[in-house]
């Protein structure tokens, strides 16, 4: 187009502002006046109360019976910036999902506060941030709350019918400053705005001494899972097995594809959106001298027939509660003769593990059960030049080069669950009946570890799976996948003749 003269240019009027740093469009005064108008009420969703709904109230009485005469801060947690304009998908923090029974991504910025009711008792109060309205600006320009942006987020008195607990708008957070203070006790390092507002220790008393801080008292209190909770995690990990099943048919495909991890990684993930909220946590999809690799998510290699497919994944469900289940799998459908002494060791060790499970065992008793297996393998083998119990002597633990980790952890709403406990109750206590724990015993055989025989180098086999303590034992809640190497050859070819 050729050059027009700057007289013969026509006159427009000038755009509106654009914020600074922002892609979005500018929003003149017309335009804004224009969306605060004509909106039809938005019906409330029907008031079903949430799952949880006849657990929560002893729950937190059981929290705050710990605390006596102290106000308890609980907050559901802030938004996280993935980058610039967009945040990770919000999941709220496990306490507060566990004493309010609201795990959805519209809780973000709300906050539960026990408040001493002077009787030794405490009044559950919720502080929400419902959805703008539509006369304001915010309905349409906040990317983060507006509902034109993000849905419909709950009210008080939608939170109040689903919960039972008295709530209230977030701007009504100002009054607990007014008045008499008692001590506060906050859940620090979930909301920067509460620790912030909150933190200020001009504007509160000091906290008193207790037993242990809130975060202790609350994963403490959740270690072991009541029958409601237990089907949660079960239902967690039937759908693990079907999404296992998913990847076993999808294995054509992904070894011919050049990112074969990647697609073993989404066609889990497909099955965990489906039946749950998402994994429970970042998948492992692992093959050959990627398994290898405790925790290696980037999921971007090929799968090389003839090698080893280690896959750790979890369901979480709706409610929070998420699986955690780990299988090698051959690529080729059949385990090599040095996969398969290297899969039958790690399987000897598991069900040493699973063996020791029974309440009152120390929670450490699987895991050492367990690394006895392997360490006596290692010795057989002639990878370990010292005799068993020197190597597994607390000063030397030469045979954690080739298995490092720990042999389970606890499980629950999160992966590695009930983590900020005190060390004497875990992991340090006894097993007790309703807890839940993994059992998944590893071998990681570098490819570049000089130590090891060459046969052996590049081979890395966990078997993970989920149980439940019973009064006389453990149940295996993940039996629908198979363990033996036979087992697994066998089902692996049924799921692909099919």
């Amino acid at each position: 187009m050729p050059h027009q003269p700057e007289e013969s240019r026509p006159v427009t009027e000038p755009r509106p502002p654009r914020p600074s740093g922002s892609h979005d469009l500018p929003v003149p005064p017309a335009l804004d006046a224009f969306m605060r108008t004509g909106w039809a009420k938005a019906p409330l969703p029907a008031g079903v109360p949430v799952p949880a709904h006849a657990l929560t109230p002893a729950r937190r009485a059981r929290v705050a019976a710990r605390f006596p005469g102290e106000r308890l801060v609980i907050p559901a947690g802030a938004p996280a910036v993935r980058s610039h304009g967009t945040d990770h998908r919000f999941r709220p923090h496990t306490g507060y999902a566990w004493l309010t029974g609201l795990t959805g991504d519209d809780q973000a910025g709300h906050v539960l506060v026990l408040e001493p009711d002077g009787d030794a008792r405490h009044e559950a109060v919720l502080y929400v941030r419902p959805g703008s309205p539509r006369t304001g600006h915010e309905f349409h320009r906040d990317r983060r709350h507006g509902e034109f942006w993000v849905g419909r987020r709950p009210g008080p008195a939608e939170t109040a019918a689903r919960t039972g607990i008295r709530s209230e708008h977030r701007d009504a957070w100002d009054k607990l400053l007014t008045g008499t203070q008692p001590p506060t006790r906050v859940l620090t390092g979930v909301d920067p705005s509460v620790d912030a507002w909150l933190g200020d220790a001009r504007r509160m008393p000091a906290v008193r001494s207790a037993p242990a801080g809130l975060d202790a008292v609350i994963d403490e209190l959740r270690l072991v899972k009541d029958s409601w909770e237990q089907g949660q995690l079960q239902h967690a990990v039937d759908a693990t097995a079907a999404g296992f099943e998913d990847v076993v048919r999808s294995l054509p495909q992904a070894v011919a594809d050049p990112r074969g991890e990647r697609r073993v990684e989404g066609v889990f993930a497909l099955r965990a959106r489906l039946e749950g909220n998402g994994p429970g946590f970042p998948t492992v999809a692992a093959a050959g001298d990627h398994a290898c690799v405790l925790r290696r998510t980037r999921n971007d290699g090929p799968l090389e027939p003839g090698r080893l497919l280690l896959l750790d994944a979890g369901v979480e469900t709706d409610s929070l509660y998420t699986a955690d289940i780990t299988r090698t799998l051959p690529l080729s459908g059949t385990f090599t003769p040095v996969q398969r002494t290297v899969y039958e060791l790690v399987l000897a060790a598991q069900d040493a593990g699973i063996a020791a499970l029974r309440p009152g065992a120390r929670f450490h008793d699987f895991h050492e059960a367990a690394m006895r297996v392997i360490a006596e393998g290692l010795y057989d083998w002639g990878v370990l030049a010292m005799p068993v119990d020197e190597a597994l002597a607390p000063e030397n633990g030469f045979h954690r080069r080739y298995t490092l980790c720990a042999g389970g952890h606890m499980l629950g709403m999160d992966v590695h669950d009930c983590a900020r406990a005190r060390v004497g109750i875990y992991p340090d206590g006894a097993l007790e009946p309703g807890q839940v724990l993994t059992v998944g015993p590893g071998l990681y055989l570098r490819p570049d570890d000089e130590t090891l025989p060459r046969p052996l180098r590049g081979n890395g086999v966990r078997i993970e799976d989920d149980l439940v303590i019973t009064q006389d034992g453990a149940r295996l809640m993940s039996s629908a996948l198979p363990r033996t190497p036979d087992d697994v050859e066998a089902w692996m070819a049924g799921l692909l003749d099919g």
